[in-house]
């Protein structure tokens, strides 16, 4: 899991507290600022998805890339013997 990923939970997670403290107290600044951290969070999380995808389709393009290799390597040697 990407860093990312775990920085915007825990930013998302800081952020509805916040804002459900500000809903209980009546603190607007506050519920904005946790809106906004949960904004954040959102964003983060969903950064750190993408970079994720990436790093598993780069891993899943090497991964039959070498297959193939192998396959062509091993018809090279059937068709030689």
């Amino acid at each position: 899991m990407d860093k990312d990923r775990i920085k915007g939970k825990m930013d998302k997670v800081a952020g509805r507290a916040k804002r459900q403290v500000g809903e209980w107290t009546g603190d607007a600044k506050a519920q904005g600022e946790g809106a906004m951290e949960e904004i954040k969070g959102t964003a983060e999380n969903a950064w750190g998805k993408m970079k994720d995808g990436a790093r598993n389709w780069k891993r899943d393009m090497e991964r039959d890339t070498d297959h193939a290799e192998r396959d062509i390597e091993t018809d090279r040697k059937r068709d030689a013997a």
